[in-house]
C-alpha cells in the first residue's frame, strides 16, 4: 500500500476498502430540495453505483418540480414516507443547519444510512445524540465534510502522517463559514489532540478564533464576511516544512510543500532569505460531472460521493477522511467558539 500516490484517498490507502467499489449500488433520497440538493445529485450521476430514487420537500409542489429537473422517479411531501421509502437506501439530508438533526435522527430511525451537510449540527451535544442514535441502529451517519475527500487535502494529510514537515506546530484559515477553517484544526493536529484553550473575537463584521493545543501549537483561524476579498488558504506549518492547500482552500485542487533540504532549517532568517524548495502538485477536478450552477470546484462532491459507496460496500459506518472523531472534535470547537462570541457580545452591549 506504501506505492500508492499520496493523494489516494484514505480508505483505499488503509486497505480498508475496495477502488473498485464505487459500483457498490446505493439508492439515495434526497431531503430538501433546494439549490444544495440539486448539486449534490447531479454529482452522484457520476458515481457508478449510485442512483436517486426520490426527493422530499415540506410542499410537493416543491418536490416534484427539483424531480421533474433532475429526473427523478419519486417525490414525496413527507420526509417521513421518503425515509421509510423500501427504494431508499440512504439519505442525504440538504436542509438548513438547524433541522440537521431532527431530518438525520428521521432517517436513521427508519434504518437507514445517512450523510448530512455541514456542519452536522447545530452544537457538539445534539451532534453526539446523533451518533449514538447511528450506532444504536447500526447505520452511517457522514459528516458531509467534502472538503476532506479533494486529493490535495489526501495528500496534504499524507504528508503530515509521514512526517514530511515535521511535527505541526501552526495552522491558518479562512474562510466565512466558520466549519470549514475549524476542521483544519483536526486535520492539522488530530482528532485527540487535546485543546487546551478557545479564544474568540468579532461579531457580526468578521470574526475570528485561536485554538491551542498546550505545548504543541495552535490553530489561527479567520472568518471574515461574504463580501470580503477572502484569501481562502489554509496553512499548515512544521518542524521541517509548510504545506499551502490553494485557493479555495475549503476545496482545493493543487497542494504546494515546502521543505528545505536535508540538514536545513525553514527559515529565511537563517538561509539569507532563500526560500526552501517547493513542490507543487495539481489535482484537475473530475471531468464527468455536469453541473449547471456549481460554487468553486463544486464537481469535487464525487470525491465524497465514492467514498461513501466504498466504505459502506465494506460495511463501515464511518469514512476515514472525515470519521466520527473528528467531525465531534470539529463541532466541539464550533459550539466553544460560538459560546464565546456570545459571551463576548453580552460583555460589550
Amino acid at each position: 500500500m506504501n506505492n500508492l500516490p499520496p493523494s489516494t484517498p484514505l480508505d483505499v490507502r488503509r486497505g480498508v476498502t475496495d477502488a473498485e467499489a464505487v459500483a457498490h449500488p446505493l439508492r439515495w433520497g434526497i431531503l430538501g430540495a433546494g439549490s444544495i440538493s440539486a448539486q449534490w445529485v447531479e454529482s452522484l450521476r457520476a458515481c457508478k453505483g449510485a442512483s436517486v430514487t426520490a426527493v422530499a420537500a415540506r410542499e410537493m409542489s416543491r418536490a416534484q418540480a427539483f424531480a421533474n429537473a433532475l429526473d427523478i422517479p419519486n417525490a414525496y411531501d413527507s420526509y417521513t414516507e421518503m425515509a421509510a421509502a423500501n427504494d431508499v437506501d440512504i439519505v442525504y439530508v440538504g436542509t438548513i443547519t438547524r433541522l440537521h438533526k431532527e431530518h438525520s435522527l428521521l432517517a436513521i430511525e427508519a434504518g437507514k444510512h445517512v450523510l448530512c451537510e455541514k456542519p452536522l449540527a447545530e452544537n457538539v451535544d445534539d451532534a453526539r445524540e446523533m451518533y449514538a442514535a447511528a450506532e444504536a441502529r447500526g447505520v452511517m451517519l457522514q459528516d458531509a465534510m467534502w472538503t476532506r475527500f479533494f486529493p490535495a487535502v489526501e495528500h496534504a494529510r499524507f504528508a503530515i502522517e509521514t512526517g514530511l514537515i515535521g511535527d505541526v506546530s501552526l495552522v491558518q484559515s479562512d474562510f466565512f463559514d466558520p466549519i470549514y477553517t475549524i476542521q483544519a484544526a483536526p486535520l492539522a493536529f488530530g482528532a485527540d489532540a487535546e485543546v487546551t484553550n478557545v479564544t474568540a473575537a468579532g461579531l457580526r463584521r468578521g470574526g475570528g478564533a485561536i485554538i491551542e493545543y498546550g505545548d504543541r501549537g495552535c490553530a489561527v483561524l479567520t472568518f471574515p464576511p461574504f463580501n470580503c476579498e477572502l484569501g481562502e488558504v489554509t496553512e499548515i506549518a512544521g518542524t521541517k516544512g509548510r504545506i499551502m492547500l490553494g485557493q479555495p482552500g475549503h476545496c482545493p485542487t493543487n497542494v504546494t510543500i515546502r521543505v528545505p533540504p536535508r540538514g536545513g532549517v525553514p527559515s529565511r532568517y537563517r538561509t539569507r532569505n532563500a526560500a526552501s524548495p517547493e513542490e507543487r502538485f495539481d489535482y484537475p477536478l473530475p471531468g464527468n460531472v455536469a453541473m449547471a450552477r456549481a460554487f468553486p470546484n463544486q464537481h469535487g462532491f464525487l470525491y465524497q460521493a465514492e467514498a461513501v459507496h466504498r466504505c459502506l460496500a465494506a460495511n463501515l459506518r464511518e469514512c476515514p477522511q472525515y470519521g466520527k472523531a473528528e467531525s465531534l472534535h470539529a463541532m466541539d470547537l464550533l459550539t466553544r467558539i460560538q459560546r464565546a462570541r456570545r459571551a463576548r457580545g453580552r460583555s460589550v452591549a
